[in-house]
């Protein structure tokens, strides 16, 4: 069963960066489809935040765009978020997310990771 593991959220005031990583725990990364980011705020639904195509095309939440980057590295099974000029808008609990679409197909979650921008 394959494992997706997030790492870098804490606490950070509003203007500063924190850098998030998503380590796999099998070689998925290069057969996968997508991969991307997520986030859920208390009280609202889970929104995309950035993805990653097989073919490295990226796409943005409007809200994010300019700031986020999202990269991967498929030799170190890692899909990292780099979010600049954060804002307390920007709290949330982030989630990793692979998914190939293509038969075998499979759709992964990790557990998700804390981050919050204190203004």
């Amino acid at each position: 069963q394959v494992q997706l593991v997030e790492s870098g959220g804490g606490l950070v005031q509003t203007g500063g960066s924190l850098r998030l990583s998503c380590a796999a725990s099998g070689s998925i990364f290069s057969s996968a489809d997508a991969m991307a980011w997520y986030r859920q705020a208390p009280g609202k639904q889970r929104e995309l935040v950035a993805a990653m195509t097989s073919r490295s095309s990226t796409n943005y939440a409007d809200s994010v765009k300019g700031r986020f980057t999202i990269s991967r590295d498929n030799a170190k099974n890692t899909v990292c978020l780099q979010m600049n000029s954060l804002k307390p808008e920007d709290t949330a609990v982030y989630y990793c997310n692979v998914d190939r679409t293509r038969s075998p197909g499979f759709n992964y979650w990790g557990q998700g990771t804390q981050v919050t921008v204190s203004s």
